[in-house]
């Protein structure tokens, strides 16, 4: 397993990136338009980890940016931890067989949360290309939220 970013929401997008980039020296590595769901992913790394970012991937900080105004509450604002695993199935059979709960299965062979006891989202991505969709995962339901 491979630590890869922390995901905090951002009301503001010119006030947190003059913050994060101008104020405490990240850098933006990475930057994605989402039209149809409405958001910005803008990935920042500090300067002394720029030479382990490999197809952007960790360990990094991602700024999500949500085009419609909404208010988070205090505790909303930070978004989930993500990791990167050797078999993204693997993974959550070993995390179910122990008494996880697998609140998003892997169905596409790519992704998968899960949650902490302080409900804290823990994303996991399948290092590589995605795996060929699999039973009993690709039809798994969503237990929760994450």
């Amino acid at each position: 397993m491979k630590y890869l970013h922390t995901m905090v929401r951002v009301s503001n997008l010119d006030e947190s990136l003059d913050f994060y980039c101008n104020k405490l020296g990240l850098v933006e590595v990475k930057r994605t338009e989402h039209e149809q769901g409405r958001f910005t992913l803008i990935f920042l790394a500090a300067p002394g980890d720029l030479n382990k970012i490999e197809i952007s991937h960790g360990p990094m900080l991602e700024l999500t940016y949500n085009w419609d105004t909404q208010t988070y509450l205090e505790g909303r604002y930070f978004g989930h931890l993500a990791y990167c695993v050797d078999n993204i199935y693997e993974t959550c059979q070993r995390l179910k067989d122990t008494g996880v709960v697998i609140n998003r299965p892997p169905r596409d062979g790519y992704m998968a949360f899960i949650r902490s006891p302080d409900n804290i989202s823990i994303e996991f991505l399948q290092k590589g290309e995605r795996l060929p969709k699999q039973e009993p995962w690709a039809s798994a339901p969503n237990i929760g939220h994450w």
